[in-house]
């Protein structure tokens, strides 16, 4: 399993000035080389190295295996579009290899190549992402993201076999409650609506206003509410496996892709129901999991949230409203969301036996 540790790193200013002259003078003889190849007509690795590898490195002043990472990575964007030549931003990422950087024995700083020579830059990490370093292979990505300096080093952790679960713990997915189990746990998403529709109205006000202050404003407000959403999401796929470990259960999920062609809202529901982060928190939860060894499953979703979990009537009249279930067959009343979770989580116990484990740990 592929995971991406994010190192940060903590140049001096004069340091951060070499690194960025470095992106530029790569990403510029990325695009002069994604020009050429385009015109050329070539456009694999081999044959770009072929007709332009002596210019790139004569024009750029690059070393040759920084000439070589430059060729993959205008061979790589080929691969997404061969119908124009690709523009690379000047702050792009730029790939690195084990012949152009080095980490320092100890894991403080890390000796890198620049336009202006070697040089040792300290950084810091967490005890995550030490643990990911042990599995590093392959190439180390410098990035430089709204004015900090990042590593993204891929790393390949090994799979643990999943176990034969006991039971499931059923997990249904939504928007006042970003997530339900079948313990009764309900994590709502009532602080991700509240930074949504803050953000939103503070938006709407600075493009109303149009000024270069405004626009500023709106630069360092971008990605805010994603990166919000994306630490809750981290969060609560945590709670959820451990707590299946803890238990010896799998995950049951219901299978809610394409979900968004598949679902009208009236125009008020529509900017929270596009901004619903499921398929990232499905993530989470997969790869989660499988590091835990904790088999996910997923689950035909229709008719969940109208199904008792208790007798399994189904019927349109059993949600009389959004944030409640009452069975119109044997009178069970739950909370909507809870009820959905039982649902699923029996329709889990139903399916599995039919499933080949490599198809749980899936």
């Amino acid at each position: 399993m592929k995971l991406v540790a994010a190192i940060k790193l903590l140049p001096s200013p004069e340091k951060a000035d070499t690194l960025r002259a470095t992106l530029r003078r790569c990403n510029e003889a990325a695009t002069w080389l994604a020009a050429t190849g385009f015109d050329a007509g070539k456009f694999r690795q081999f044959d770009l190295q072929k007709i332009a590898y002596y210019d790139l490195r004569e024009r750029f002043g690059l070393t040759a295996q920084v000439a070589i990472r430059t060729i993959a990575k205008v061979a790589d964007a080929f691969k997404v579009n061969r119908r124009a030549a690709p523009v690379f931003r000047l702050d792009a990422a730029q790939p690195y290899d084990d012949r152009i950087i080095r980490f320092v024995e100890g894991g403080t700083a890390v000796s890198i190549w620049t336009v202006e020579g070697r040089i040792v830059v300290d950084l810091v990490m967490g005890e995550h992402q030490r643990r990911l370093m042990a599995y590093r292979k392959g190439e180390v990505d410098l990035c430089f993201v709204r004015g900090k300096w990042y590593l993204a080093a891929t790393c390949d952790v090994p799979e643990i076999e999943a176990f034969d679960p006991k039971d499931w713990l059923g997990v249904d997915l939504g928007l006042v409650n970003i997530a339900a189990d079948s313990d009764g746990m309900l994590h709502s998403g009532a602080d991700i609506e509240r930074v949504r529709s803050r953000l939103a109205r503070r938006k709407a006000g600075l493009q109303g206003r149009g000024t270069k202050a405004a626009k500023r404003r709106l630069c360092k407000l971008a990605g805010r509410e994603a990166r919000f959403r994306k630490h809750v999401n981290h969060e609560i796929s945590k709670v959820l496996v451990a707590t299946a470990e803890r238990t010896g259960r799998g995950i049951a999920l219901e299978e809610l892709t394409h979900i968004r062609r598949r679902v009208t809202a009236r125009r008020g529901q529509r900017a929270r129901l596009h901004s619903w982060s499921f398929a990232q928190l499905r993530a989470f939860v997969s790869y989660k999991a499988k590091r835990a060894g904790v088999p996910v499953l997923f689950v035909d979703p229709r008719y969940t949230s109208q199904a008792c979990s208790r007798c399994g009537c189904i019927d349109r009249k059993n949600r009389p409203d959004q944030a409640t279930f009452l069975c119109t067959s044997c009178g069970h009343a739950d909370a909507a969301d809870l009820n959905a979770a039982r649902v699923i989580r029996a329709r889990a116990k139903v399916t599995s036996p039919e499933c080949s484990q490599a198809a749980l740990a899936a």
